[in-house]
Formats: C-alpha cells, sequence, structure tokens
C-alpha cells in the first residue's frame, strides 16, 4: 500500500505523528526581552499548529545564553522560567501535533558584535572571505568546558519536557558545535574528541546519552545531522552513514537530515564544494541511502515546497518530509494539502553575485515573514530584498545591545 502523506507513522519509543509532514527549524530571532518566548513566538506557533503539520520543530533554543546564533535567541536552561515555555509548548500543541523544541549551541558561529563566547573544537576561525570578521574568534574547548556543555544539552531537554513539549531535537548540523566537533576541517583536536570519526562523533553520542537519561522513555528524542558539510575535506556522506549506524544502537526516535553550514550554505541550496543539488528536496539522493539503514524514522528538509516532490520524498522510502521557508509563505500548507489542493508554496529567489550577502538577505526575507506571522498578518507579501536586509541589519543592532545589556545583567 502507498503510504499516504497524511499516513500516521510510529517512533521507536512508542508514540506517534499523525501524519507525515513536519514543520523544520528556522531561525526566528523573535524572543522577547530576557530571552525568553512572548506572545509573538506563541501566535506565530498556533498558525504552524492550526496548518496542519503532524510535527512541529521550533527553531532553535540555546543551551548557553554566553553564546547565541542572533541576539534574538531564546535561551533555556536550569534556571529559565518555565512559564513562557509552557504558553509556548500548549499553543503548538493545541491541534494535536508533536512539538519539539531544537536545542543548540552555536560553537565558533557566534557574531563577533554580540560580545559572546566562542567555544569550538579548535582554533579555526570562520572563513567567508571580506565577512570572515564579523564573527567572533573561536577559541579551543577544555575538558571540562566540554563536560559542562553535555550538562547544558541535558538540562535544556529536562526544562523542555518539564513546559510541555513532547521531544527534543538535538542539533548536530549546519555547522554549529556539535557539526564542528564532527567535521574534520573544525575539529583538529589530538585528544579523545578529534582524530577518527569515532572520537569526532563522541560529543553527539555523549549529548544523545546524557539526554536520554534525564527525559521520560516517551518523550522524543532526535538528531538532526547533515548528510555532508559540502566542503572538501569535511564531514562526508560516509560519516554520516556511519553515525546514524551508531544512532542505530542509542534511543532516537527521529534523524533529520539537512547539510552545511555558514560557509557552504547548503541547507539553502548552496554549495562552497561546487556539487550540485536538487531543486527541491536537495538531500533526498543521501537521505534514500541513510533510510536504508535507519532503525528510526529519517526526515529531510531542504526547498521542499510541492505537493509532488513531498509525495516523491516519502516514495523514495523516507519517512518524513520536512519543511521550512514553504510553511513560512504558507502555514496552512499541511491543511490545504490534506484538503485536495495541489498548491506549491513560492519561495522569493534572491541571486546576488556575493554569495554571503545573498544567503543573508534569504534569511532576513524569512525572518521578516515570521515577524509578520506573528503580529497576526497572513496575507503573502513580497519585500524588497534590499530593504529588507538593512531593516534586518538595524533590528539586529538594537537586538545586539538588548542581548549585551542582558548578558552583563546576568554574568
Amino acid at each position: 500500500m502507498t503510504t499516504s502523506l497524511f499516513t500516521p507513522v510510529q517512533l521507536p519509543n512508542g508514540s506517534w505523528l499523525p501524519n507525515r509532514l513536519a514543520k523544520a527549524a528556522m531561525e526566528e530571532n523573535l524572543a522577547d526581552a530576557g530571552q525568553l518566548p512572548g506572545e509573538t513566538i506563541h501566535r506565530l506557533y498556533r498558525s504552524w499548529a492550526e496548518g496542519g503539520a503532524g510535527l512541529i520543530v521550533t527553531g532553535n533554543v540555546m543551551i548557553d545564553g554566553r553564546a547565541l546564533t542572533g541576539p534574538g535567541g531564546i535561551v533555556l536552561d536550569a534556571n529559565t522560567p518555565l512559564a513562557p515555555f509552557k504558553q509556548w509548548a500548549q499553543a503548538a500543541r493545541s491541534r494535536g501535533a508533536q512539538v519539539w523544541m531544537q536545542i543548540n549551541h552555536p560553537g565558533r558561529q557566534v557574531l563577533a558584535a554580540m560580545g559572546g563566547m566562542a567555544w569550538a573544537p579548535s582554533v579555526v576561525p570562520m572563513a567567508l572571505g571580506k565577512h570572515s570578521k564579523l564573527f567572533a574568534q573561536p577559541s579551543a574547548m577544555s575538558e571540562d568546558e566540554i563536560s559542562e556543555t553535555i550538562g547544558r544539552f541535558a538540562a535544556t531537554a529536562h526544562a523542555a519536557e518539564q513546559a510541555g513539549f513532547t521531544g527534543v531535537e538535538i542539533h548536530a548540523a549546519h555547522g554549529y558545535l556539535i557539526s564542528q566537533f564532527l567535521s574534520p576541517l573544525t575539529n583538529r583536536r589530538a585528544d579523545r574528541w578529534g582524530g577518527d570519526l569515532a572520537n569526532r562523533a563522541r560529543l553527539l553520542l555523549d549529548v544523545v546519552g546524557a539526554v536520554r537519561a534525564r527525559v521520560s522513555p516517551g518523550f522524543c528524542v532526535a538528531v538532526k545531522l547533515n548528510s555532508a558539510d559540502f566542503q572538501r575535506g569535511g564531514f562526508s556522506e560516509e560519516d554520516a552513514r556511519q553515525v546514524v549506524l551508531w544512532l542505530n544502537d542509542l534511543s532516537v526516535d527521529l534523524v533529520e537530515l539537512s547539510g552545511g553550514s555558514y560557509e557552504s550554505p547548503a541547507m539553502q541550496g548552496d554549495t562552497a564544494d561546487g556539487r550540485t543539488l536538487a531543486r527541491e528536496a536537495y538531500f533526498l539522493e543521501f537521505a534514500k541511502d541513510l533510510a536504508g539503514v535507519a532503525t528510526m524514522p529519517v526526515m529531510t528538509t531542504g526547498g521542499i515546497r510541492r505537493r509532488a516532490v513531498a509525495e516523491q520524498v516519502l516514495n523514495s522510502g523516507v519517512a518524513v518530509v520536512g519543511m521550512a521557508t514553504a510553511l513560512a509563505v504558507m502555514p496552512d500548507l499541511p491543511a490545504r494539502w490534506q484538503a485536495g489542493a495541489d498548491l506549491g508554496a513560492h519561495i522569493q529567489p534572491v541571486e546576488w553575485r556575493d554569495r554571503a550577502l545573498a544567503g543573508l538577505a534569504r534569511m532576513a526575507l524569512v525572518k521578516r515573514r515570521l515577524r509578520s506571522l506573528g503580529t497576526g498578518r497572513t496575507a503573502p507579501a513580497r519585500y524588497s530584498a534590499i530593504l529588507t536586509l538593512i531593516l534586518d541589519q538595524l533590528r539586529t543592532r538594537r537586538l545586539t545591545r538588548r542581548y549585551r545589556q542582558w548578558k552583563q545583567e546576568h554574568a
């Protein structure tokens, strides 16, 4: 029997996703004062709940307030008040979807202007040409700092469960901290955390183990993993396959396959090593291979915006279809598909010569759309890319001042 997009899927811990369509994570940068979720986030996630996705994965929540991917990031640690998170979970779960909090540490991918710490496996600065200076100089982590970070992932997962989320997704992709440990380009350590793949994967596997030990058996634990870094000499498809085999031995309920980093934004369809990705479902060929060895359901994300492509993903043996930007454009796309509509979400292109600036503009356009949804403006809109990027930079400066003040108060 052909699997439908609206066929439920059972996870290894016994819980169910009501359908095969997932709202994948996007970086919202919509924190209220105190780096907490507020009414804008609640309204945004209520729109996705009403939109019909069976799984909603939040934008990345930071495990350590000293290191954020952006100044509007949300922070959840052992000392954070849970009331705003309980409201967030309630809004997102209001129509029966599973709601997982994506938990993350940015590692070296921290903006210098924020004054945060850029912990990393090794002292390998960002390589973005003339834009490299925008990022903080990384410092190599000590054993104590690695141990502290593992504990923070577990504490954040525990807090997420207390707040009413049904799972967490550990972010080990897109060039963030765990991804940095996995990649030989950024991990040049000579101790038990570096060298061969078994050592480079140790942080991810230890984080999964620590999280699983702090949450209940029915709470979902997922991993977001790069199918490849798409940089010459980086984390490869063969590496990803072996990591999935190791994750099979742990209590992992789903693996989401993506790819790339700030230096090689494959998650936006652009690679640094010259490889050409599909126009939609960028990582499907990799996901098909990994689904063949995974004992847990596999999900893939990357440019999916049409029903026919979503069905192609399922027919390839991948269990869950992740959509991000498409559900920013049209948050009720799953419900429309279930009602029989065969429409897709139009993604506004940005094709500038400066790839780094083009990537920033694409992210700025998405964040502007998310802010609109969070303030109740759901009608589709087309924005000027250059104006949106300028406005986003001004907003980032304002949020950076607020974040630095908050960080100083909580030092």
